[in-house]
């Protein structure tokens, strides 16, 4: 839920990227870091381990301020894929105000991907948050692999939930991420416009808020 103190006037968002290990999550937010330019952008703090998988979370802060001084920051999380850190997981979704689950898009790993989606769902419940109502985008990570599902049988699989049509993305190009991170977003702005009242109070319209906030630089680096 968004985090409004009336005092500072400061709109805080909390948006995580979920799914199974070794999906791309960090890479999004790495991406991100590299192709956003919006009014502020703080540090990526990522934390590396041996095998190169997230342990606890990462994080990036962006922000705006809209007319009124309203001063509206997002901060962008991942959560660890492995499932002996679920606990982290869930501590991470405490409070989430929008999500990006990223899939992987090799056949081997679809089961990899309902399981790690079972468990967001599960997660959110437990955090008292309803995976039908949260804002969230589903990106299909890796398509610059060889061999992967096809996009049209995914589209079908997806047709008939929510987060139809799915995103294709390749986050190790760059291929897909702001993408993602619009569609959300776009999602997002809805359900706190509807609280906050963002347009008419802090003059900050949907394209203002989608806009400034996912403006690239245009300087986009490769991710390992």
């Amino acid at each position: 839920m968004p985090d409004f103190s009336p005092d500072d006037n400061k709109l805080a968002l909390k948006v995580v990227f979920y799914g199974p290990a070794l999906s791309g999550k960090t890479t999004n937010l790495m991406q991100l870091h590299s192709l956003l330019n919006p009014e502020r952008k703080g540090e990526l703090m990522v934390l590396e381990t041996r095998d190169d998988r997230t342990l606890f979370f990462d994080m990036l802060p962006i922000g705006l301020r809209g007319s009124s001084g309203l001063d509206l920051r997002l901060k962008l999380y991942t959560v660890p894929g492995q499932v002996q850190h679920d606990s982290t997981r869930k501590a991470v979704l405490s409070r989430a105000d929008g999500v990006v689950f990223v899939a992987d898009s090799q056949p081997s790993q679809q089961d990899n991907n309902a399981i790690a989606f079972g468990n967001l769902e599960e997660n959110l419940e437990k955090v008292g948050l309803d995976i039908d109502t949260l804002p969230m985008v589903v990106q299909f990570n890796k398509r610059d692999i060889p061999d992967v599902v096809p996009e049209q049988e995914l589209q079908e699989r997806w047709a008939d939930t929510p987060w139809s049509p799915l995103v294709m993305a390749s986050a190790l190009r760059g291929d897909g991420v702001i993408e993602s991170f619009q569609i959300l977003l776009d999602r997002l702005y809805t359900q706190i416009d509807d609280e906050f009242h963002l347009a008419a109070d802090h003059g900050i319209s949907r394209r203002i808020f989608v806009e400034r906030l996912s403006r690239s630089s245009g300087q986009g680096a490769p991710c390992a």
